[in-house]
C-alpha cells in the first residue's frame, strides 16, 4: 500500500499549480494544516488524506487538454452544398447535427430540426435542392487545442458540440459524449 510522503504531497500539489491556500480550500482543511503536514509536523487522518487526494484528482481533470479527448476529423458539410446532401451525411452517420464548414473555418451548423422545418415552410421538392446555406444555423462555439476539459464541459452544457480551432482552422470537435468517456480514464 502507497502512504504518500510529505514530500510526496507537496511535490503534487506543485506539479498541479496549486497554491496551500487552494489545495486547503478545495479540501475543506485550513491552510496551516497543509503546510504542517508538508512539512512533517503532523500526520494527517486518512479522511484528511482522502480529501487531498480527491482535490488532486479533481485538479487533473482540469489539466487534460482538449486536444487529448478531440476527435481530428471533422465530419461536416459545406454552406454550397445541397440540404439534401447534408441530410445524407447527418442519416450515414447519425448525426442529428453538424458544423457547416467553408474552407476550413465554421459557418455555422445543420441540424435535423432546421431541415425538418424547412420541409414545413417549403415545398418538400425544393427543400432538397435548397443551398445549406439558405437554413443552416448558429455555428458550434470554438476553442483553442489548449482548453482545459472542465471549461469545455460548462461549453457543452449549452451546446451539442464545440470546435477546435487553431490558427483560424478547423482541426477538432468534442462533444458531450468525448466529456462522458472521460469518467473511464
Amino acid at each position: 500500500m502507497f502512504l504518500p510522503t510529505p514530500d510526496d504531497i507537496k511535490k503534487l500539489r506543485l506539479e498541479l499549480n496549486l497554491t496551500q491556500h487552494l489545495l486547503a480550500s478545495r479540501a475543506g482543511v485550513s491552510q496551516p494544516l497543509i503546510a504542517r503536514i508538508e512539512s512533517g509536523d503532523v500526520d494527517p487522518r486518512l479522511s484528511t488524506l482522502h480529501k487531498i487526494f480527491n482535490v488532486f484528482d479533481e485538479a487533473r481533470k482540469e489539466k487534460i487538454d482538449v486536444r487529448k479527448i478531440m476527435h481530428p476529423s471533422v465530419i461536416h458539410t459545406s454552406s454550397d452544398r445541397s440540404v439534401e446532401e447534408a441530410a445524407r451525411i447527418m442519416e450515414e452517420h447519425s448525426f442529428s447535427q453538424m458544423p457547416v464548414i467553408d474552407n476550413g473555418v465554421p459557418v455555422g451548423s445543420i441540424s435535423s430540426d432546421q431541415i425538418v422545418r424547412s420541409m414545413t415552410d417549403h415545398d418538400l421538392r425544393k427543400v432538397s435542392h435548397l443551398f445549406v446555406r439558405n437554413i443552416m444555423g448558429d455555428s458550434f462555439p470554438t476553442i483553442s487545442p489548449t482548453t482545459d476539459a472542465n471549461t469545455v464541459s460548462r461549453i457543452l452544457e449549452k451546446n451539442p458540440a464545440v470546435l477546435v480551432l487553431e490558427m483560424g482552422k478547423v482541426i477538432g470537435v468534442v462533444t458531450k459524449h468525448d466529456i462522458m468517456k472521460m469518467l473511464r480514464a
